[in-house]
């Protein structure tokens, strides 16, 4: 598989600011770029646009809506819709939040809900409702699911099936799934999810990393760049593309050594890493 499919996720290179990482991407040969609402905001979102499309890149998701389980995440999450619009991000990647009152990386204050089932139904809610303004606004919606060690704080939905249960009573071209390596290797049913998702054209995106074992303290900083952890990528890769999955793969890491590095030799090391892993894919 060629590099023309390759994408860097903007917070793989945490440190640079949007110009940089635009910069970057051109300077290295990487055609798409995943873009963070955060430095898309300290940049402005028409300079933000601006930027890539005078660069020659393909936005390939914008992070991130969601934490729908919150309350009043609507009127934020169509913000975020706007802002795919105007970026021409392929996808708007929702992370649909944990239990309510859990605040991500934090201990619960006194109050918070232990109702999982219902965190669960405010989510089909919130994705019902933001799944006419995103078609509106030509914007498709990709549900991620998270690992389940993540689901009391950051995402309640935590395998592929779960998430296409909530997004199959809509139009695919305006909601579907993140298959995110890190998050769903683990699943004994990701094959045959991969591959129903496939079959209904909702694999809205793709993102790469590895796992890092062991983990660190911090468990959101565990991903590793690819090679450097247990999950076999090239059966993975191989699944989302014999599912027909045609779009970018984008490298997204979350990782304090990864951060420190140069971000120059960060890209330099994910080409080569990309091509290593994917080139018989």
């Amino acid at each position: 598989m060629s590099e023309d499919r390759l994408s860097l996720n903007q917070w793989t290179t945490q440190r640079w600011s949007l110009r940089e990482a635009v910069d970057g991407c051109v300077r290295h040969g990487v055609p798409a770029i995943g873009l963070w609402r955060q430095q898309v905001g300290e940049y402005g979102v028409a300079a933000s646009a601006r930027a890539v499309r005078a660069a020659g890149l393909r936005v390939s998701s914008l992070c991130r809506g969601g934490f729908l389980t919150s309350g009043g995440p609507l009127d934020d999450n169509r913000r975020a819709i706007d802002e795919a619009a105007e970026l021409g991000a392929e996808c708007l990647v929702l992370v649909v939040g944990g239990l309510p009152g859990v605040p991500p990386g934090a201990t619960p204050p006194a109050w918070f809900s232990r109702d999982l089932p219902g965190a669960r139904a405010r989510v089909a809610e919130a994705v019902d409702a933001l799944v006419p303004y995103a078609a509106r606004s030509r914007v498709r919606l990709a549900l991620e699911p998270l690992h389940p060690m993540y689901c009391a704080d950051r995402a309640v939905i935590s395998t592929l099936g779960q998430a296409l249960d909530l997004v199959e009573r809509h139009p695919p071209e305006w909601a579907g799934v993140v298959v995110d390596a890190f998050h769903v290797w683990w699943d004994p049913d990701l094959p045959a999810q991969i591959a129903r998702a496939g079959a209904s054209g909702r694999i809205a995106a793709y993102q790469v990393s590895d796992w890092l074992h062991p983990l660190p303290p911090e468990i959101l900083l565990g991903r590793a760049m690819m090679g450097d952890g247990v999950i076999d990528l090239r059966a993975m890769t191989s699944a989302v593309l014999s599912a027909g999955y045609t779009g970018d793969i984008e490298v997204e890491i979350f990782n304090a050594d990864v951060w420190a590095a140069d971000p120059d030799e960060v890209l330099t090391t994910m080409r080569r890493r990309y091509r290593q892993m994917f080139a018989d894919s």
